[in-house]
């Protein structure tokens, strides 16, 4: 399998969004026009992966994250980082990872990444640990802000816990 990596192009967003939609997962076109917008306007970049010339999964890097740990810091986040189920376990993920590992290099001595903390993203958790990334020691963050003591959280999509890898 040939695989390759490329930047998101103004005529990629149906064919992503339908990539996604065919397996299950509700990926909205309009989310995928934002990115090429904010890549346009230097904001983040959005790395494809296509596998034999087919589209297989995508991954960005956010230069100013909303995420406060780093944006303070000025470390780029690695974020939305999805390889279609049909193609995951052929280092798809790595190359996405290493590319965008390369492009957080050339702004800062640092990235981060945040995971989600239930079973849907242990793999992801695990790749994590492997390729160097250490919890930031802020804790749990969740809609906008860190989880305290005591607080009950719903564990959801938005429930995370930031990592960070010197580069």
């Amino acid at each position: 399998m040939n695989i390759t990596t490329r930047l998101i192009e103004a005529g990629d967003p149906e064919m992503i969004s339908e990539a996604f939609q065919r397996q299950g997962w509700e990926k909205p076109e309009a989310l995928y026009h934002r990115y090429v917008e904010e890549q346009r306007n230097g904001e983040r970049v959005t790395l494809i992966a296509e596998a034999d010339g087919e589209f297989a999964g995508y991954v960005n890097v956010i230069w100013s994250s909303s995420y406060p740990a780093f944006r303070e810091n000025r470390i780029p986040e690695i974020n939305d980082f999805n390889v279609l189920i049909k193609y995951r376990r052929r280092g798809i993920g790595s190359i996405l990872l290493d590319e965008a590992e390369g492009r957080a290099s050339e702004r800062s001595g640092t990235v981060g990444i945040g995971v989600g903390l239930f079973a849907d993203y242990g793999p992801a958790q695990v790749m994590y640990v492997k390729r160097g990334y250490i919890p930031d020691g802020k804790g749990i963050y969740c809609h906008q802000q860190y989880v305290a003591e005591d607080q009950t959280v719903v564990i959801d999509h938005d429930i995370a816990l930031y990592l960070t890898k010197k580069l």
